[in-house]
This record gives C-alpha cells, sequence and structure tokens, in this order.
C-alpha cells in the first residue's frame, strides 16, 4: 500500500460560503425579530385577527 494523500475537493470560497449559508440565516434571523418586535407591539385584537385570517387561508377550522 502506497501512503499517497487524499486531496479532498474543497472549492467552495469564502463568498459563496457567505452567500449560500450565512446570508440565509441572518436574513431569516432578521425576519424572525422583525415579526416578534411587531407582535410585541401590536394590539391582541390585532393579533387575533391576523391568526384568524392565516387559519383561513390555510384551510384550518377554527370555531
Amino acid at each position: 500500500m502506497s501512503s499517497t494523500p487524499v486531496l479532498l475537493d474543497n472549492t467552495q470560497t469564502r463568498s459563496e460560503v457567505l452567500k449560500d449559508r450565512i446570508l440565509p440565516a441572518m436574513l431569516a434571523g432578521m425576519l424572525g425579530l422583525g415579526l416578534l418586535y411587531a407582535a410585541g407591539f401590536a394590539e391582541a385584537a390585532q393579533l387575533h385577527n391576523a391568526a384568524h385570517d392565516g387559519r383561513h387561508s390555510a384551510s384550518f377550522p377554527c370555531h
């Protein structure tokens, strides 16, 4: 047996990693925080109506 090193195909650059993995994760986190912020300051009736409309648009009965 020979002990030749095996070269791994590591062609993904840092900018591709940023573009393909980190940026979407950061955008999803920012969207989640934005929704949490908006829900924190919304009135209870507005949140109920939004959830109610969401249930109906997804074909879930709610009452």
